[in-house]
Order: C-alpha cells, then structure tokens, then sequence
C-alpha cells in the first residue's frame, strides 16, 4: 500500500501562483511516476503533468510554460509550482503515484477567481 498526501490548495485570484505538494509513503518502490490530475466540476478528471523516477516530465498543453512539476526521490515528495493561475485552472487537484499499483490521493481544492 502507498499512502498520498497532498497539500497546499487554496484560493486565489488569477495570475496569482500556488504550490501544491504531496508525499508519499508506505510500500514505494524506486520506480515509479509521480504526477498530477484535476477534476473540475461536472466535468471528467483530466491529466496535468507528471515526472519519472528518472526525471522527464510531461504537461498538458494547457499548463505548458505555466506549471512545472518536480520531485524529491529521497523523500518521495513531489511538487507542482502553478504559476500565472486561470479561473479555468480551477479544480480539485489530485496526486498520482504509479509504480507495481496506482494510487491516488485525496484531492486538494484549487480555486481561481477572477
């Protein structure tokens, strides 16, 4: 079992920026992807961005040049740095680990306004 913490949601106005975070724990393995999806209302959960044990990243066209998303292997944490925030980037936000299984963290809700 791996456990997924996330952190750092809130509310902010556009433009703004917001870090989120999430740890994980429990029975990681060293491989492994580590990445980030939203679901906004009424809407399906779509994927943000994602890095590799090894490093690469990934993004949706949507956050592209906005969000940069990083790890800390030693730690097992990784962070997502949202910058210039749209009101559309408003969302809860979900942690993903993918290693042997996939697991999910509880959400964290990001709210931009205009």
């Amino acid at each position: 079992q791996v456990q997924l913490v996330e952190s750092g949601g809130g509310l902010v106005q556009a433009g703004e920026s917001l870090r989120l975070s999430c740890a994980a724990s429990g029975s990681t393995s060293s491989i492994n992807v580590f990445g980030w999806y939203r679901q906004a209302p009424g809407k399906q959960r779509e994927f943000v961005a994602n890095i590799v044990s090894g490093g690469r990243t990934n993004y949706a066209d949507s956050v592209k040049g906005r969000f940069t998303i990083s790890r800390d292997n030693a730690k097992n944490t990784v962070t997502l740095q949202m910058n210039s925030l749209k009101v559309e980037d408003t969302a809860v936000y979900y942690c993903n680990w993918v290693g042997y299984r996939t697991y999910w963290g509880q959400g964290t809700q990001v709210t931009v306004s205009s």
